[in-house]
Protein backbone atom coordinates (compact mmCIF):
# COMPACT_ATOMS: atom_id res chain seq x y z
CA UNK A 1 0.00 0.00 0.00
CA UNK A 2 3.17 2.09 1.10
CA UNK A 3 4.28 2.44 -2.24
CA UNK A 4 1.37 3.84 -4.03
CA UNK A 5 0.12 7.46 -3.85
CA UNK A 6 -3.54 6.83 -1.61
CA UNK A 7 -6.74 7.63 -3.73
CA UNK A 8 -7.97 9.92 -0.85
CA UNK A 9 -5.63 10.86 2.43
CA UNK A 10 -7.14 12.68 5.11
CA UNK A 11 -4.76 14.47 8.07
CA UNK A 12 -6.48 15.20 10.93
CA UNK A 13 -5.43 15.95 14.84
CA UNK A 14 -4.24 13.08 16.79
CA UNK A 15 -7.21 13.73 19.27
CA UNK A 16 -10.34 11.52 18.99
CA UNK A 17 -12.63 13.91 18.84
CA UNK A 18 -12.18 14.33 14.90
CA UNK A 19 -12.70 10.12 14.12
CA UNK A 20 -16.20 11.54 13.19
CA UNK A 21 -14.51 12.55 10.46
CA UNK A 22 -12.61 9.45 9.42
CA UNK A 23 -15.92 6.99 9.91
CA UNK A 24 -18.00 8.99 7.42
CA UNK A 25 -15.17 8.82 4.77
CA UNK A 26 -14.82 5.65 5.19
CA UNK A 27 -18.36 4.92 4.70
CA UNK A 28 -18.87 7.02 1.85
CA UNK A 29 -15.64 5.71 -0.02
CA UNK A 30 -16.87 2.01 0.79
CA UNK A 31 -20.25 3.11 -0.64
CA UNK A 32 -18.56 4.21 -3.48
CA UNK A 33 -16.93 0.53 -4.70
CA UNK A 34 -20.67 -0.58 -3.71
CA UNK A 35 -19.95 -2.61 -0.49
CA UNK A 36 -22.89 -3.64 1.15
CA UNK A 37 -24.73 -1.84 4.42
CA UNK A 38 -22.73 -4.71 6.51
CA UNK A 39 -19.78 -4.36 4.82
CA UNK A 40 -19.67 -0.70 5.20
CA UNK A 41 -20.38 -1.13 9.10
CA UNK A 42 -17.76 -3.35 9.69
CA UNK A 43 -15.28 -0.97 7.74
CA UNK A 44 -16.34 2.06 9.95
CA UNK A 45 -15.68 0.11 12.50
CA UNK A 46 -12.54 -1.24 11.70
CA UNK A 47 -10.91 1.91 10.81
CA UNK A 48 -11.98 3.12 13.99
CA UNK A 49 -10.40 0.11 16.35
CA UNK A 50 -7.28 0.96 13.95
CA UNK A 51 -7.37 4.49 15.23
CA UNK A 52 -7.91 3.27 18.99
CA UNK A 53 -4.25 1.29 18.41
CA UNK A 54 -2.53 4.07 17.02
CA UNK A 55 -3.87 7.08 19.15
CA UNK A 56 -2.66 6.00 22.50
CA UNK A 57 1.14 6.14 21.36
CA UNK A 58 0.52 9.19 18.59
CA UNK A 59 1.97 12.58 20.13
CA UNK A 60 -0.03 15.26 20.64
CA UNK A 61 0.64 17.80 18.82
CA UNK A 62 1.12 15.24 15.81
CA UNK A 63 -1.60 14.40 12.82
CA UNK A 64 -3.37 10.80 12.30
CA UNK A 65 -2.89 10.48 8.63
CA UNK A 66 -5.41 8.13 7.05
CA UNK A 67 -4.86 6.67 3.19
CA UNK A 68 -7.44 4.84 1.57
CA UNK A 69 -6.43 2.82 -1.07
CA UNK A 70 -9.44 2.63 -3.74
CA UNK A 71 -9.58 -0.88 -5.94
CA UNK A 72 -12.82 -2.68 -7.52
CA UNK A 73 -14.75 -4.42 -4.31
CA UNK A 74 -11.41 -4.02 -1.98
CA UNK A 75 -10.86 -0.99 0.34
CA UNK A 76 -7.62 -0.46 1.87
CA UNK A 77 -6.56 1.79 4.64
CA UNK A 78 -3.44 2.98 6.55
CA UNK A 79 -3.98 4.70 9.87
CA UNK A 80 -0.23 6.36 10.72
CA UNK A 81 0.63 8.80 13.59
CA UNK A 82 4.22 9.85 14.51
CA UNK A 83 5.09 8.36 17.88
CA UNK A 84 7.82 9.53 20.71
CA UNK A 85 8.63 5.48 21.21
CA UNK A 86 5.78 3.53 18.57
CA UNK A 87 5.34 -0.06 19.41
CA UNK A 88 3.52 -2.46 17.52
CA UNK A 89 0.10 -3.32 19.45
CA UNK A 90 -0.43 -6.90 21.01
CA UNK A 91 -1.57 -9.22 18.68
CA UNK A 92 -3.96 -10.99 21.37
CA UNK A 93 -5.74 -7.56 22.61
CA UNK A 94 -9.18 -6.84 22.13
CA UNK A 95 -8.53 -4.25 19.33
CA UNK A 96 -6.79 -6.66 17.49
CA UNK A 97 -8.83 -8.96 17.88
CA UNK A 98 -11.50 -7.08 16.73
CA UNK A 99 -9.57 -5.62 13.65
CA UNK A 100 -8.73 -9.37 12.44
CA UNK A 101 -12.18 -9.99 12.41
CA UNK A 102 -13.79 -7.39 10.31
CA UNK A 103 -11.06 -7.29 7.99
CA UNK A 104 -9.19 -9.30 5.07
CA UNK A 105 -5.70 -8.56 5.63
CA UNK A 106 -4.38 -6.48 8.73
CA UNK A 107 -0.63 -5.69 9.71
CA UNK A 108 1.21 -3.85 11.71
CA UNK A 109 4.47 -1.66 11.09
CA UNK A 110 6.29 0.28 13.30
CA UNK A 111 9.20 2.85 11.29
CA UNK A 112 11.19 5.31 12.91
CA UNK A 113 8.91 7.49 14.75
CA UNK A 114 5.93 6.50 12.75
CA UNK A 115 3.25 3.56 14.01
CA UNK A 116 0.67 2.19 10.81
CA UNK A 117 -1.79 0.02 10.85
CA UNK A 118 -2.76 -1.34 7.27
CA UNK A 119 -6.21 -2.67 6.80
CA UNK A 120 -8.07 -4.07 3.80
CA UNK A 121 -11.34 -5.62 3.11
CA UNK A 122 -12.81 -6.86 0.31
CA UNK A 123 -16.46 -6.80 -0.41
CA UNK A 124 -18.57 -10.19 0.95
CA UNK A 125 -15.33 -10.95 2.60
CA UNK A 126 -13.76 -11.19 6.48
CA UNK A 127 -10.55 -12.39 8.16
Amino acid sequence: MAENRPDVELRIPADGAFLSVLRTATAGLAARLDFTLDDIEDLRIAVDEACAVVLPQALPTSDLRCAFYLKPQTLSVEVSAQCDSPRPPHKDGFAWTVLSALTTSLEATVEGDTLSVKLSRTSGETG
